[in-house]
């Protein structure tokens, strides 16, 4: 029998739906938001977003959710993870449901919007589209979207060194998988694939940094390994922090948009 490397596994392979139940209440207050000029390029041109629906997949904790209702957009938040949702923080135009990019249970085309902030690595991507594609109206759109730490910032990068040094699968997820975006590029489903960049930061004390990295889940949390972490994170901190006790990370937001074929 050959033995399968869990290694090579993509990563909707690697218990994508109850992984981060851990890290609930990490994820819930220190993940980084999205800049506003990301949110307005994904709405721009949709028409009234006080008429819209937007389906917000792999939703977390409701941070990006959130961010479309402030807009007056109507958001189904779609989460698989109890956990996550019960973090969430109520919004009055936020419904939380329980489902998966795959099999959302949404109704067929009954969306204006389908988005999905910091997930769809988690996605078996081919399924996903074909939901997506279902649920969305003929005139819908797609936006898939990725905080990414800026690494021409010494301090983001120093930061992110002190992340990829902390966990073996962090290097094997950064040089082995394959770009997921690319189901949505060569999609035959949809079109006027297209792509921008933002520049935001997340300004952070030292609570907020060690909590930020232990929100993600290739992080360890308890043990040696986490004690290291936590004192290289300290140190980092005390020779960066400002005036202000605040360090700063940078971060470059990609926005991926399509629009649905005509049905």
């Amino acid at each position: 029998m050959t033995e399968i490397n869990s290694d090579s596994l993509p990563l909707y392979a690697k218990n994508p739906l109850t992984r981060f139940s851990p890290r609930a209440r990490e994820y819930a207050k220190y993940r980084p938001s999205y800049p506003s000029e990301a949110i307005a390029n994904i709405i721009e041109g949709l028409g009234n977003v006080n008429t819209m629906i937007a389906a917000d997949i792999g939703a977390g904790t409701g941070i990006s959710a959130r961010l479309l209702a402030d807009k007056g957009i109507q958001v189904l938040a779609v989460e698989p993870n109890e956990a996550m949702r019960q973090m969430a923080t109520p919004h009055p135009r936020v419904e939380w449901l329980e489902g998966t990019a795959e099999a959302t249970y949404l109704a067929d085309q009954s969306v204006d919007l389908v988005t999905t902030f910091q997930a769809f690595h988690w996605f078996i991507p081919e399924p996903t589209l074909r939901e997506f594609y279902r649920i969305l109206k003929p005139s819908g759109r797609v936006a898939i979207v990725w905080n990414h730490r800026y690494r021409k910032d010494q301090f983001t990068q120093e930061y992110s060194t002190i992340f990829k040094q902390s966990s073996q699968y962090h290097s094997i997820l950064q040089k082995k998988h394959p770009r997921p975006i690319t189901a949505l590029l060569e999609s035959s489903a949809f079109e006027n694939q297209r792509h921008q960049m933002f520049s935001h930061y997340q300004a952070l004390d030292v609570t907020e940094l060690i909590g930020r990295t232990q929100s993600a889940s290739y992080i360890p949390i308890q043990g040696r390994e986490a004690e290291e972490i936590i004192a290289q994170l300290q140190e980092l901190y005390h020779r960066w922090k400002d005036e202000q006790g605040l360090v700063y990370i940078v971060y470059r937001t990609d926005v991926y948009l399509a629009e649905v074929k005509e049905k």
